[in-house]
């Protein structure tokens, strides 16, 4: 979905830091950052990539999520990335044989805004491509995040992992009832040009002969301008109606190309 406007300038507020275990592929570091980009988070966390950092895959596949990829930080241990956190949570499709909360996301998104807000740091931590996390980093958390997925089918990609979630951290933020474009949207013509509207179909409707049946024409009317108004037309879409009303009434006025003229007879004299 594309749509990036690059002369909005990006700020980076307080979010969750993501944290990445030993991810093994640079395309799914960078896909995560891409991810976090779409929906603010920016604090993107390494513990031993496989193929070092900086990473020109990731790089590649971060598609301009610069201000992402720039500010990754590597650590060696998982303990090191996460010492100046006080909230975390652990993203796993597994069941693990650990006492630990297990919350939905939407709940844990929730828990994290608040934990930011009040001006304290938290994080996401998600595992490798190929096995997840380990018991013993889990045992790092807080508490578990898990998903409603396909029992049978349970694993996800990291970046998909990390797109959701960033998704419902963002829906409980202030920004996440904002649409990028919802204010440029054209409003609603004011009342009185759709009644303009109904005045002028009705008039032409009536010079036209529509109106067959007297008795019945109120109810039609009605019908009518109900339809009308559910269309909650602006100001130009009422002009093109109006436009393509007039152009069907002034018809008579204007001949008709493929009309046929009438062939004269020999005979006629």
């Amino acid at each position: 979905m594309a749509g990036t406007d690059s002369s909005i300038k990006i700020e980076l507020r307080p979010t969750p830091a993501v944290i990445l275990c030993e991810p093994q592929l640079g395309e799914n570091i960078g896909t995560a950052a891409r991810a976090m980009a779409n929906f603010g988070l920016w604090d993107l966390r390494l513990v031993r990539p496989r193929d070092g950092w900086p990473n020109e895959r990731a790089v590649a596949a971060a598609s301009r999520a610069d201000h992402v990829i720039n500010k990754v930080r590597v650590f060696e241990t998982l303990e090191e990335a996460i010492a100046d956190l006080s909230l975390v949570y652990a993203t796993t499709a597994r069941s693990r044989d650990l006492k630990k909360p297990v919350l939905g996301p939407d709940e844990a998104s929730g828990n994290l805004h608040a934990h930011i807000s009040n001006g304290r740091g938290a994080g996401l931590l998600f595992g490798r491509e190929r096995w997840g996390l380990l018991n013993e980093e889990v045992a790092l958390a807080d508490a578990i995040v898990t998903l409603p997925v396909e029992a049978a089918f349970a694993s996800l990609n990291i970046a998909q992992a990390v797109l959701l979630m960033a998704y419902e951290y963002r829906r409980h933020s202030e920004l996440g009832t904002q649409l990028p474009f919802s204010e440029t949207m054209a409003e609603v013509a004011p009342r009185d040009e759709l009644i303009g509207l109904f005045g002028h179909l009705e008039s032409t409707l009536d010079g036209s002969g529509f109106f067959t049946a007297p008795d019945k024409r109120p109810t039609v009317i009605n019908n009518l301008r109900t339809m009308l108004e559910r269309g909650k037309f602006t100001s130009q879409e009422i002009r093109t109606l109006r436009g393509v009303i007039s152009s069907i009434d002034r018809r008579h006025q204007r001949p008709n190309p493929n009309r046929q003229k009438p062939q004269r007879d020999e005979n006629d004299s």
